[in-house]
């Protein structure tokens, strides 16, 4: 009796046998009877296995063949449908493209007052999120700049409290560029921090 096998290794087995065999048989009668000869199968596991017979470029051409000896056309209902698939996708496009020149003050003529009312509603509600995605985006920058800031601070005071600098010492500062000329510096992500030891001025008064 003919039926399913149900054991997965032995379908799979008989499923490999039986193909060869076929295989066999196929190039056996496309040489004996120089017969064209096109097989195409595709096992559970969506495994393409194909037989072509020698000589024979593609197997298009032998679906070629089909077509004139039955004459029919196989791919005049696929490039139907591809050709309708496209005019729908060319319509998606040129709407998409005119919305476009709309928000950007084209096309208006053909609009009525409803609908310009509502491009100006949506406009405006776009404008508002962008501020506020811009708004986000500086509040964002100011808490990254302040962190920077708070970072600097700390190092310069552990650098003053490493060389014992008193806080308010007016001749010891933090400089964050320039030429550094007798310096103690301090490498923190690629930005140099420098104390830089200021000159005195002494006033030097003449006596009479």
């Amino acid at each position: 009796q003919i039926k399913k096998i149900e054991d997965n290794t032995n379908r799979q087995v008989t499923y490999s046998k039986r193909r060869n065999g076929l295989f066999k048989k196929a190039n056996e009668l496309s040489v004996l009877c120089d017969a064209t000869v096109s097989i195409v199968m595709i096992s559970n596991s969506n495994k393409l296995h194909e037989f072509l017979t020698p000589g024979t470029t593609t197997t298009k051409e032998v679906y070629d063949k089909y077509q004139a000896a039955m004459g029919v056309d196989l791919w005049a209902k696929q490039y139907q449908k591809m050709q309708e698939e496209l005019q729908k996708l060319n319509d998606i496009n040129r709407g998409l493209q005119k919305d476009i020149r709309r928000r950007m003050g084209d096309c208006l003529e053909d609009l009525t007052y409803h609908e310009l009312s509502s491009l100006k509603e949506e406009m405006v509600n776009s404008v508002k999120v962008i501020r506020e995605r811009k708004a986000k985006k500086i509040e964002n920058h100011i808490d990254t700049t302040e962190k920077k800031v708070r970072n600097c601070n700390e190092v310069h005071k552990s650098l003053l409290q490493a060389f014992d600098i008193p806080k308010d010492e007016p001749q010891y500062g933090l400089v964050d560029n320039g030429e550094y000329n007798h310096v103690l510096g301090y490498n923190d992500d690629s930005r140099i921090l420098a104390l830089r030891l200021q000159p005195c001025l002494m006033l030097v008064q003449d006596h009479v």
